[in-house]
């Protein structure tokens, strides 16, 4: 009985070591790094992802996103799958499109440089109902917010980083 319980005290650090050391290593796989000089080169391009870490809904709480949330912004293609908390003042037809999951081919892309280092993205999607500006704010170490307002549903705020598109 002794012999159980000193396994017992070894086995859950070791686990939850493992654990950790999982999480990090498929974590660190999905992130490629850009330099801060790079930033200009992939807005001016249009050709980046916005992956999304963080929701501050209009109403309620802000809250750590657990799951793959992003925004591809391929040249003539922009493909969002981003979560909705709030409320919504029209119902959506399918009840599996209760977020904000859309592709546009039709859309404005309007770029202001604050300063050096930040940058405001103005993106109103022509072939979509529902979202009606996006407006990306990127700063040179690869960090941004993502505003959006829609026609339906309260504003939404995202916070996150950009990375290069896994394609190039």
């Amino acid at each position: 009985m002794e012999n159980k319980a000193k396994y017992k005290n070894i086995w859950m650090p070791a686990v939850a070591l493992l654990s950790a050391f999982v999480i990090s290593c498929t974590a660190s796989k999905r992130v490629e790094k850009i330099k801060p000089g790079d930033i200009d080169n992939l807005i001016n391009s249009k050709n980046f992802t916005f992956i999304a870490e963080r929701v501050n809904p209009f109403r309620g709480a802000s809250r750590n996103l657990t799951s793959l949330y992003d925004v591809e912004i391929k040249r003539d293609t922009l493909i969002c799958f981003l979560p909705f908390f709030g409320r919504a003042y029209q119902a959506p037809m399918d009840p599996s499109k209760g977020g904000i999951d859309f592709k546009s081919t039709n859309f404005s892309y309007n770029i202001t440089e604050k300063s050096k280092d930040e940058w405001d993205i103005y993106i109103e999607p022509k072939d979509n109902s529902d979202v009606q500006t996006m407006i990306f704010s990127i700063f040179g170490n690869g960090n941004a917010t993502l505003n959006i307002q829609n026609t339906h549903r309260d504003p939404i705020s995202f916070y996150g980083r950009i990375e290069k598109n896994k394609s190039d």
